[in-house]
């Protein structure tokens, strides 16, 4: 199982980056997909949850409204449409499978963490 983030850079406030994950080495297309963010000294916090088949997704109240994610499952390829952004959204952006959106945060990840990407935003 391999997770490689890309598309993170420098932007300002207001501005919008979307970020890509491809994923290799299982089955993308039956599992659910998470972003998750990760600032210095501070915990993984969940951003964004899709389902398998994208039908479902959810986003933590702090980015509601501001970022999407979607999926590609014939690529094999998750995404992150970040808009508006805010200084605060500065973090490393990493992403995950899970076994279904039910199994996010109560069952284990399928995979290792990969390196992530950063995203910066500058006020």
């Amino acid at each position: 199982v391999q997770f490689v983030e890309s598309g993170g850079g420098l932007a300002q406030a207001g501005g919008s980056l979307r970020l890509s994950c491809a994923a290799s080495g299982f089955t993308f297309r039956i599992y659910a997909m998470t972003w998750f963010r990760q600032v210095p000294g501070k915990e993984r916090e969940l951003v964004a949850s899709i389902s398998s088949t994208g039908g479902i997704t959810n986003y933590a109240d702090s980015v509601k409204g501001r970022f999407t994610v979607s999926r590609d499952n014939a690529e094999n390829t998750l995404y992150l449409q970040m808009n508006s952004l805010k200084p605060e959204d500065t973090a490393v952006y990493y992403c995950q499978a899970w076994d279904s959106i039910e199994a996010v945060l109560i069952a284990p990840p399928l995979g290792s963490w990969g390196r992530g990407t950063q995203v910066t935003v500058s006020s």
